[in-house]
């Protein structure tokens, strides 16, 4: 792609998708999957000025977007068209191989050559390396970039970007992923994804020792904000303690987008991973294996659609409290 002389100066390259600049006005973004997530970052897209097409399985969801200014399409892959990046944010990987590589209706079936992917799902390596060969053989681009940070973090634009995929168009995504936190480029295709994983591990290790904390904490007749707020100043203060722990002192355990299907999902990956069905080199996770098994938990008692501070009610049922 040639540059364009004006003066005698070259100004940025025309044209569609990478390696065209990325600016609000010019470049085209599609969204799939706006829940509470999806949802909050794609509309801080809009309100920086860039045009957005979005796609929600249930179009109510789409409501809110389009309202601040969105279209709306019938498919991952209508989206596609009318987009020189697409980002997607679904609830697994079976999700994100339909709404990706569908033959008909996947978002890859209608990005031109230069469009980009980015999969913000929590997914698995081997599919962010199967969607970036597939897209390459298009002459497409694709990005696995799951974030952390949660619901807040998506909608203050605070959010961690682990990217895998090419430096140079994890680069080019700069002004885009500039409006949804800061990105880190962790390596190539499925980077990302397993960055995001080991993430998992330790917010899930955090989240048990913050609701067996609270729930000795207030054993003990401890003034739970009180007892919140002294730690938190200390070693065991910590970024999930700050998303988390007053909610949970709250009980509001509804709110969110991380539930308990989610991490467990996530755990789940990272012990097939441990168990080498994915990766060269099994590892042991025993601390995982233990993590999902409390998470599980909250499913059993009917509890997997509440936010994973929600835990603590499975701390309570094991010692006897009742709330």
């Amino acid at each position: 792609m040639g540059m364009v002389m004006e003066e005698g100066k070259k100004v940025e390259p025309l044209g569609f998708g990478y390696p065209a600049l990325v600016r609000p006005g010019r470049t085209r973004v599609g969204w799939v999957g706006i829940g509470v997530m999806g949802g909050a970052m794609a509309t801080r897209l809009l309100a920086a000025g860039f045009t957005v097409t979005a796609y929600a399985r249930t179009s109510v969801k789409a409501d809110a977007l389009v309202a601040a200014g969105a279209s709306v399409a019938d498919s991952p892959a209508s989206v596609a068209a009318a987009s020189d990046v697409v980002f997607t944010m679904v609830s697994d990987p079976g999700d994100v191989r339909a709404v990706v590589l569908d033959r008909a209706s996947g978002a890859l079936a209608g990005l031109r050559p230069g469009g980009v992917l980015v999969d913000c799902t929590s997914s698995s390596p081997s599919l962010a390396r199967e969607i970036a060969a597939a897209a390459r053989s298009t002459g497409c681009h694709a990005v696995d970039a799951p974030v952390s940070g949660g619901d807040a973090g998506a909608r203050d634009g605070t959010l961690a970007i682990l990217a895998g995929g090419d430096e140079a168009v994890v680069a080019w995504l700069a002004p885009l992923f500039a409006h949804l936190g800061t990105p880190t480029h962790m390596g190539p295709p499925g980077s990302g994804q397993s960055s995001k994983i080991a993430n998992q591990m330790a917010v899930a290790g955090a989240v048990v020792g913050l609701s067996e904390s609270l729930a000795f904490a207030d054993a003990a007749g401890l003034d739970a904000r009180l007892f919140l707020d002294a730690v938190s100043k200390g070693a065991a203060g910590s970024c999930v303690m700050d998303i988390f722990g007053t909610r949970a002192v709250n009980r509001d355990f509804a709110s969110g987008p991380g539930s308990a299907r989610y991490i467990i999902k996530d755990l789940g990956m990272a012990l097939e991973i441990g168990d080498g069905q994915e990766e060269d080199e099994a590892t042991a996770l025993p601390g995982a294996a233990l993590f999902r098994q409390m998470f599980s938990a909250m499913v059993a008692n009917g509890d997997g659609d509440l936010c994973v501070r929600g835990l603590i009610t499975v701390i309570e049922r094991l010692s006897g409290i009742h709330k």
